[in-house]
């Protein structure tokens, strides 16, 4: 039997490596189009996984990824935010 606690993983929209759950940032797209950051993963909508460091935030914003992935336009302020929450990350 195997006792340990499945890790969830998901896939990085800017890139394709699959990762725990907890490295990651939930960008989501509710039904009224609105993009935030979902910090709790549990906000209605659809939503994009970002891995939070600054390439990978980087990335996504230099070939718009996440843009065409959740098909809404995305606020250069929510790069500002993720970069900003990036940083935080590396610091602890």
């Amino acid at each position: 039997m195997n006792n340990r606690k499945k890790i969830p993983l998901r896939k990085c929209v800017a890139t394709g490596e699959m990762r725990p759950k907890k490295e990651m940032v939930r960008i989501v797209k509710s039904s009224e189009g609105d993009v935030s950051i979902d910090l709790t993963g549990k906000k209605n909508g659809r939503g994009a996984y970002l891995t939070l460091d600054k390439e990978c935030v980087l990335l996504a914003k230099k070939k718009n990824i996440l843009s065409s992935q959740l098909k809404a336009h995305i606020d250069p302020s929510l790069y500002e935010e993720l970069l900003e929450l990036a940083e935080a990350e590396k610091q602890s």
